[in-house]
């Protein structure tokens, strides 16, 4: 992700699927994601420009790994 792209959530709490934690704070989740879209920009070599469809990529990962979704 680029340098300054912030995504703001409410806190609240996301019940989660099979996890020994029945439930994350959206800010948590959210954590979560800007991590696994800094992995795909890492691994896509770190060029700029894709930074929505790294994040809504990670989304779907972190989501549907913590989620059922």
């Amino acid at each position: 992700m680029e340098r300054g792209d912030v995504i703001m959530a409410r806190i609240s709490t996301i019940k989660l699927g099979k996890s020994s934690n029945p439930s994350m704070s959206t800010e948590d989740l959210n954590k979560l994601i800007g991590k696994k879209a800094y992995e795909l920009y890492d691994k896509r070599g770190r060029k700029a420009g894709h930074s929505m469809d790294d994040w809504l990529e990670a989304e779907r990962i972190v989501k549907g790994k913590f989620c059922g979704k």
